[in-house]
C-alpha cells in the first residue's frame, strides 16, 4: 500500500479522515466544496508565483502513473537540473507499505549523492503564513524518502510560505523523529478493523468531504464533541474519568475537573453548565457572569455592524450597518461596498460619515473582527485618532457579552447557530463567510453583479441576526433581573 504526504498531513488534522479516504465508501462523500476549490486554485497560484523566477523542470507523466513519474524524476536528478517541480519519489517502508513522495520542489545543492557532486533538498510551497507542525512533518517525510533515493540525508528542508519572510528552514533533527512517530501511529490506525472514533472539530471538519457522514454519527451518538468547549485534549481527560455522555458531564462536580489538563477553575464550571443547558434544552446563567449593569440595554438609536472581507487581498470590501431608530420606529440598512479593491478607502470613509451622524448610538457587532478592522483601516488610511477613538468606545461585542454570561443549548457559539436557535433564518440558505470570499473572487473575475447582491443580502442578514441575538440577551437578563427583585 502507498502512503503519501497528503495522507500524513490529513492524519495530523483528523485521525479518521485518511482511514476513510483509503477504506471508506467514496459514494458517501460530500459534493466538492466551492471554497475548497478556491483554496486549491490559490495554492497553485502561490506555487506559480514562487516558481516565477526559477527555471524548473517538471517530469512528464500522467497523474497516477507513479512508476513513470518516478523514472522521469530520477532522469532529471541524474542530469543535475537546478529545480524539479512535482517530482515523484518512492522508498520501501515495510513489506506492506511504500512511501510515495511528491515534493513541490526539489532544489539542487552542492554535496555528494549517488548522482554525482550534488544533492537535492525538498521544499514545500504552502498556502499558510506560519510554519505549522503539519507542514514541517510533511517536509521531514519528503526528506526521508529523498534520502533513500539519493543516498544522502539533507540537514534542512524548506517551506515557502505566504509571508514576508517566506523561506523557512525546517530543522530535520527535530522533526524527523516526530514524523516517524506519527507515521507509525498512522499505520496502526490503518490496520484497525473500524475507523477511529468521530470527533467534530468544526474549524477543521467543515471543509472535509466526510463531514456529513461524521456529523450524522456524532448526532446519533450525542457525542460530547458537539458540546461547545469540549476540545480533543479535554475530551481525552473526560474519557479517563469515564465521562462520555451529556448526562455524566452535567452531573459532574466542577471540582473534579479543575486540575485536569485543559481545565481550570473557570473552564470546569462553565463546561458543566454548558452540558446542563444542552441536556435541559434551555439557557442557563453561567457561574460568575458579567454583572447585570455591564450587560447592554436598549438604546434609542442602535447601529449593527458587520464586515465582509477577502483575506487573500487583505481587503475589507463591504462594511454593512443597520440603523435602528426605536423612537421613530424605523430601520435602514447601509451597504458600503467596494466594487474593486482600490475602493476600500472610499467605503471606509462612508462608514465613518454614517456612524458620526449618530454620535451617541452604540455600535453592536459579533466577535472582535469588526473592532480590530476599524483600528486597522484607521491606521492604513491615516484617519486621525480623535475621529476613531470615540467610535471604538461605542463598540459592543455581543458575542463577548453572551459567552461570558449565558450557556445556550447550541452546538456552536457562531452567529448562525445562535440566531437560528432563536428562529432567525438567512435568505441565502447556502451563504457563509467562506462562500462570500469565493463569490467576491468570482465577481472580480466575471463582473456578474448578482454575486455582489447575494453578498450584500447575506451581510444585511448578519447585521439583523446580530440584532436578534442582542435583543434576546437584553430581554433574558431583564427577565432574570425582575425575577431576582420579585
Amino acid at each position: 500500500m502507498l502512503i503519501n504526504a497528503e495522507l500524513l498531513l490529513q492524519y495530523q488534522r483528523c485521525k479518521r479522515r485518511p482511514f476513510l479516504d483509503i477504506h471508506g465508501d467514496k459514494s458517501q462523500r460530500d459534493a466538492p466544496n466551492e471554497f475548497l476549490g478556491k483554496l486549491q486554485q490559490d495554492k497553485i497560484a502561490h506555487q506559480m508565483s514562487a516558481l516565477a523566477q526559477m527555471t524548473y523542470h517538471q517530469p512528464d507523466y500522467s497523474y497516477g502513473n507513479w512508476e513513470s513519474g518516478e523514472k522521469a524524476t530520477l532522469e532529471l536528478m541524474q542530469r543535475g537540473v537546478e529545480y524539479i517541480y512535482k517530482g515523484v519519489l518512492s522508498a520501501p517502508y515495510s513489506e506492506e507499505y511504500t512511501l510515495l513522495s511528491r515534493p513541490d520542489l526539489l532544489v539542487k545543492r552542492p554535496g555528494k549523492s549517488r548522482f554525482g557532486d550534488w544533492i537535492y533538498v525538498p521544499a514545500s510551497i504552502e498556502l499558510g503564513k506560519r510554519p505549522k507542525q503539519e507542514y514541517q512533518v510533511v517536509a521531514a517525510f519528503h526528506t526521508q524518502v529523498l534520502a533513500t533515493v539519493q543516498d544522502f540525508t539533507p540537514e534542512t528542508a524548506w517551506l515557502i510560505l505566504r509571508s514576508k519572510d517566506r523561506n523557512y528552514p525546517v530543522d530535520l533533527f527535530k522533526w524527523t523523529p516526530r514524523m516517524q512517530q506519527i507515521l507509525e501511529e498512522f499505520i496502526q490506525v490503518l490496520e484497525l478493523p473500524n475507523p477511529p472514533e468521530v470527533f467534530i472539530a468544526r474549524q477543521k471538519c467543515n471543509l472535509c468531504h466526510w463531514y456529513s457522514q461524521c456529523y450524522a454519527i456524532a448526532q446519533s451518538e450525542k457525542h460530547l464533541s458537539l458540546l461547545p468547549g469540549v476540545t480533543p485534549i479535554r475530551y481525552t481527560q473526560l474519557q479517563a474519568l469515564a465521562i462520555t455522555t451529556l448526562e455524566s458531564l452535567a452531573n459532574t462536580s466542577p471540582s473534579a475537573l479543575e486540575n485536569l489538563v485543559g481545565f481550570d477553575t473557570e473552564v470546569a464550571p462553565k463546561l458543566v453548565v454548558q452540558a446542563q443547558s444542552t441536556l435541559e434544552k434551555r439557557p442557563l446563567i453561567l457561574p460568575y457572569p458579567l454583572p447585570i449593569k455591564d450587560i447592554t440595554f436598549t438604546a434609542p438609536i442602535e447601529l449593527y455592524f458587520d464586515i465582509e472581507a477577502q483575506p487573500d487581498l487583505d481587503l475589507d470590501y463591504l462594511l454593512g450597518v443597520l440603523v435602528v431608530d426605536r423612537l421613530a420606529n424605523t430601520e435602514q440598512f447601509y451597504s458600503f461596498l467596494a466594487d474593486k479593491p482600490e475602493d476600500e478607502e472610499l467605503v471606509w470613509q462612508q462608514f465613518l460619515d454614517l456612524v458620526w451622524q449618530y454620535p451617541e448610538a452604540p455600535i453592536y457587532h459579533f466577535c472582535v473582527y469588526e473592532f480590530d478592522t476599524v483600528k486597522r483601516l484607521a491606521k492604513l488610511y491615516g484617519t486621525p485618532y480623535s475621529s476613531v477613538r470615540p467610535v471604538l468606545s461605542r463598540f459592543v461585542d455581543v458575542y463577548e457579552q453572551l459567552t461570558q454570561s449565558v450557556a445556550l443549548p447550541v452546538e456552536s457559539y457562531a452567529l448562525k447557530a445562535i440566531a437560528r436557535w432563536l428562529g432567525f433564518e438567512w435568505r441565502e440558505k447556502e451563504a457563509s463567510g467562506a462562500k462570500c470570499i469565493y463569490w467576491y473572487d468570482q465577481w472580480l473575475e466575471t463582473g456578474d453583479r448578482t454575486l455582489l447582491e447575494i453578498i450584500q443580502s447575506y451581510n444585511e442578514d448578519d447585521c439583523r441576526a446580530t440584532r436578534r441575538v442582542k435583543d434576546w440577551l437584553v430581554n433574558f437578563f431583564q427577565d432574570e433581573y425582575d425575577l431576582r427583585l420579585a
